[in-house]
């Protein structure tokens, strides 16, 4: 598959940029970031906490989609974009996350503390790396 299946499946669309949406979606991201900090990672609070670090990440690369005018609507969509801009280990890297949430969000599925601490590392480093590359001037 290729990102731009998704954009003729109408999963993605293309359309101008919208650079108060890209803000708006760092600063969410930011505030996510700033949540998690205080957060302590145990048995109860492993999968809520994974999964909002993925969202982290998801709307980071939500908001460079935005900045070059393209919404998506799949988060399958965002790793064959990452794949596009040749960021294969991100794009890796997000789709495991991805699938790692899934399975936490509509299978049920618990998550170790020790998996949560290395997707968090993973998490934070990934977005920092995207950020530096696609948002600095944001």
């Amino acid at each position: 598959m290729r990102f731009n299946d998704f954009i003729e499946q109408g999963k993605v669309r293309k359309g101008s940029p919208d650079i108060p949406k890209v803000r708006s979606l760092v600063q969410t991201s930011n505030n996510h970031l700033a949540f998690l900090k205080n957060q302590k990672i145990n048995e109860t609070s492993s999968g809520s906490i994974l999964v909002t670090y993925y969202e982290a990440l998801r709307e980071v690369i939500e908001a460079i989609c935005l900045k070059e005018g393209l919404k998506v609507y799949s988060h399958e969509a965002f790793t064959y974009f990452l794949k596009e801009k040749d960021e294969e280990s991100a794009a890796v890297r997000f789709d495991n996350l991805r699938k790692l949430r899934n399975s936490i969000n509509y299978y049920g599925e618990k998550v170790g503390i020790t998996e949560v601490q290395a997707a968090k590392k993973d998490i934070t480093g990934l977005i920092q790396l995207l950020k530096t590359k696609y948002l600095k001037e944001i």
